[in-house]
Order: C-alpha cells, then sequence, then structure tokens
C-alpha cells in the first residue's frame, strides 16, 4: 500500500478522476500471467487486489507486487520489453491504464505529466532504496510521504470507489 501513497500523494483529484474512468479493471486468476518477458506491455498496471509475483524467466523470484503497487513502470518509462514476467500467485485485479492515453493526456495537461512522472521517480527511487538499503532503515517513511499521507489514503479510496462504482 506505501507504493500507492508515493504516487496518490503527488496526483490530484484530477489526475486521480483521469485514472479510474480511463484505466479498465481486468481480473486476473491465480497463474494468469499480466506481463510476460520479452513482450510489449501497453499498459501500465496499479494493482487494487490480489498478489503477484515477479520472476526472471529462468523461474527466480525477483519480489512480490500488493494491493497499491504498480506494474510496468519500467517498460513505461523506457519503452523496451520487460525482462521478467509478472503472474498472479492469488485471484487479483489491477487497474490498466493505457500508455498511449497517458501520454496524450500529458501533451495537453503538462502538469498532470509533472505530477505523474514525479510521482514515478518517487516510486522508483523508493524501490531502489528498499533494495539496497539492509534492515529497518530501507522501511522509513519518507519526510515528504508523511506530509500527504493522509491524502493520499483519501485519494486511494476515492480511486477504488471510483472503480467500484460507488463514486461519480
Amino acid at each position: 500500500m506505501r507504493k500507492a501513497l508515493y504516487i496518490l500523494g503527488e496526483l490530484d483529484d484530477r489526475d486521480i478522476g483521469w485514472l479510474a474512468r480511463n484505466g479498465a479493471t481486468r481480473t486476473l486468476a491465480k497463474g494468469e500471467q499480466l506481463i510476460t518477458a520479452g513482450r510489449e506491455v501497453r499498459d501500465l498496471y496499479f494493482v487494487t487486489e490480489g498478489e503477484l509475483v515477479v520472476s526472471t524467466p529462468g523461474g527466480s523470484r525477483l519480489s512480490t507486487m500488493a494491493i497499491g503497487d504498480v506494474v510496468g513502470e519500467m517498460s513505461f518509462v523506457e519503452k523496451r520489453l520487460p525482462s521478467a514476467s509478472v503472474t498472479a500467485i492469488a485471484a487479483s485485479q489491477v487497474l490498466a491504464v493505457p500508455r498511449e492515453a497517458l501520454l496524450a493526456v500529458f501533451e495537453q495537461d503538462p502538469g498532470f505529466a509533472a505530477r505523474f512522472y514525479r510521482a514515478l521517480a518517487i516510486f522508483l527511487s523508493d524501490r531502489l532504496r528498499s533494495a539496497t538499503t539492509e534492515g529497518a532503515a530501507g522501511d522509513e517513511l519518507d519526510e515528504g510521504l508523511l506530509d500527504t499521507l493522509q491524502q493520499a489514503g483519501d485519494r486511494f479510496v476515492r480511486l477504488m470507489n471510483l472503480l467500484g462504482g460507488r463514486e461519480h
């Protein structure tokens, strides 16, 4: 959930509404592959339910993704084919936002683009810091996140309500 807070803490309410309107929920059965190594990724995914595993083509487990994680962000930023696969290890749901739709809205709304790329940079920085820091220091929350924690949590609830049709 912490990863979602990094993203949602940087976006504004209009951005959240846009993601909900332009993304589509996708349900994955246990064992279903979301991303396949070496195959183009056309969407950016936000995990809204369940658990997924990231693994190498040889089967080595790299990490586990859960609610609030972003998947496909490396291919989104680099536009390269993924080097790992992502598979549901439990029944899961993701919000799939088309890459092309995001790029199109960024052209029309540079503010959204700036907020989104800043959020992605913070998210990726935290992932790298967690992977390279031992012990509790890697689990500490960024002070900037603490400032926006309540608002980010509210935005996550709003996004889930929008996706569930409980809010318009």
